[in-house]
């Protein structure tokens, strides 16, 4: 497995290669669907997200560089690549009950996004797109 890291604009070169997704915006941040569902998208933390990695006991260092969210089939699926702790992929409380997770791009090995956007993908893509 790879140790390359994928910048943001590597993100972006491999979320457009998939088929029929476009880009659009949530909360000022860019986004992608396919078939008009959202799969992916940058995610910086907010104030909120940043003061709960400083209260967590012991006290966190909160992620940066850029962020991404991806969604999940189900919660059972978020659960499962949340388990296999590979680096850069985490939870945050407000996606707790949200079939969806954050990667931080500069921790997460390249190969790890790549299938993490796949997957994410196949959640949201339409059954005449998926394999």
């Amino acid at each position: 497995m790879s140790e390359e890291h994928l910048d943001l604009d590597g993100f972006v070169a491999a979320v457009t290669a998939l088929p029929e997704v476009g880009e659009t915006t949530t909360w000022g941040h860019r986004a992608w669907a396919v078939a008009g569902r959202k799969f992916a998208w940058v995610r910086p933390l907010t104030k909120a997200d940043q003061e709960r990695f400083r209260a967590a006991d012991p006290p966190v260092e909160a992620p940066t560089g850029p962020l991404v969210a991806l969604v999940t089939e189900d919660l059972g699926e978020k659960a499962a690549v949340l388990a296999e702790e590979r680096p850069g992929f985490f939870d945050i409380e407000h996606f707790a009950r949200f079939a969806g997770y954050l990667v931080a791009l500069d921790a997460a090995r390249a190969d790890d996004v790549r299938d993490a956007l796949t997957a994410a993908w196949q959640a949201k893509a339409p059954a005449r797109l998926r394999p």
